[in-house]
């Protein structure tokens, strides 16, 4: 890297790799395995669909990866703005205003403009992210030492893990604290969220407040990652940071599997174990992409990776405002209507996929990027 506030290429990379497959990717992987006997039940279409309670799917690692990613960041942006002068108040108030636009994005998305505010879902995907990014980056902004982040990421994950391993729902007595029905973090939202819970019969969401406490520390891990490929080459060369991510992955791994026998992994509670495994799988996708990119500049084949990271919160919400599927079957319909029902699937998944590309791309060629 030629300077410390040089955009990590990797970053917007892996962030594009990750969105694929919320833009159509893993839709397009179940749709080719239904072009051979049996491929509907295979493992991979499995992996392409988010567990139901506990146990974990490649799916279930798209969100805390990207919430990972913007704690790689941070560290950057933050270096930045201190050379630009800006004052820890002003820092302070941007992080704030950042994390109530998510929010409020988050909202329109869950379709703020139906008006109908009883049944309105507050909690939402990018309220998570605003809301765990901001925790992680105040800590970040306030204490120093990396040793005394480290001590409060571990006291929050712990402090989870015993609240949700030992603690069950007040108006559920006698059920199983981790289970759907009896944990902790339902009842907080059924006490505090106003409007409509996702799931469970409206009494359970997975993007709840409390579950938001975990959420901080997938962002400070990624901070963690932040600072170490900050480092000046002449202090740690690439290869080591590759390194000692992979370190990293390694150790959250071993330390996350181990927990699970007690505390089990499960997205929907974003359970401290969960935190530890995921963690792992993002710093080892990071390593990579980070060694390969910005190590050893190979550029050139990521380039549609990085038209998507580069804006990825636009096509995470342009699905919800665009009609992607009725402009797919304008193009494609009379193409799939000459093939069988199967390989037409096919067809219709690989459309939507760049339909959702071109616009990016699109944008991406007039400058334009949706900066929150």
């Amino acid at each position: 890297m030629k300077g410390n506030f040089q955009r990590l290429q990797s970053l917007d990379a892996l962030r594009g790799f990750d969105m694929m497959f919320i833009m159509g990717v893993a839709g397009l992987i179940t749709a080719v395995c239904g072009l051979f006997p049996g491929g509907a039940d295979c493992w991979l279409v499995g992996q392409m669909d988010h567990s139901s309670w506990n146990g974990l799917t490649f799916l279930d690692t798209i969100f805390p990866l990207f919430i990972f990613l913007a704690g790689v960041s941070w560290p950057f942006s933050l270096a930045k703005q201190r050379a630009a002068g800006k004052s820890t108040g002003k820092i302070v108030g941007k992080i704030l205003r950042r994390t109530v636009i998510l929010i409020a994005l988050g909202v329109v998305y869950n379709g703020f403009f139906a008006l109908d505010f009883p049944n309105l879902r507050i909690a939402s995907v990018l309220g998570r992210i605003g809301l765990a990014w901001m925790g992680a980056a105040l800590i970040y902004l306030f204490v120093k030492s990396p040793w005394r982040r480290g001590i409060i990421g571990a006291a929050i994950l712990v402090g989870y893990w015993l609240l949700m391993r030992f603690v069950p729902a007040p108006d559920m007595p006698g059920s199983d604290p981790l289970s759907i029905e009896g944990n902790l973090a339902g009842w907080v939202d059924r006490l505090l969220l106003p409007g409509q819970l996702f799931y469970n019969g409206g009494r359970f969401d997975p993007e709840g407040l409390l579950s938001t406490l975990p959420a901080i520390v997938t962002a400070m891990l990624g901070m963690f990652a932040g600072d170490l490929v900050r480092l000046p080459e002449e202090a740690m060369s690439g290869k080591r940071k590759t390194l000692w991510l992979l370190v990293a992955a390694a150790a959250c791994l071993v330390i996350g599997l181990l927990w699970s026998l007690d505390f089990p992994l499960n997205k929907k509670l974003w359970t401290s174990s969960f935190v530890l495994v995921v963690a792992a799988y993002s710093f080892a996708c990071f390593a990579l992409f980070y060694y390969l990119i910005d190590v050893k500049g190979y550029t050139k084949w990521c380039f549609p990776l990085k038209v998507i990271g580069m804006n990825s919160i636009t096509i995470y919400l342009l699905q919800s405002i665009v009609s992607i599927p009725s402009i797919n079957r304008f193009f494609l319909e009379g193409l799939v209507s000459k093939v069988s029902e199967s390989a037409g699937q096919v067809i219709f998944a690989i459309g939507y996929v760049l339909i959702c590309w071109l616009i990016l791309y699109f944008l991406y060629k007039k400058d334009v990027f949706l900066k929150v």
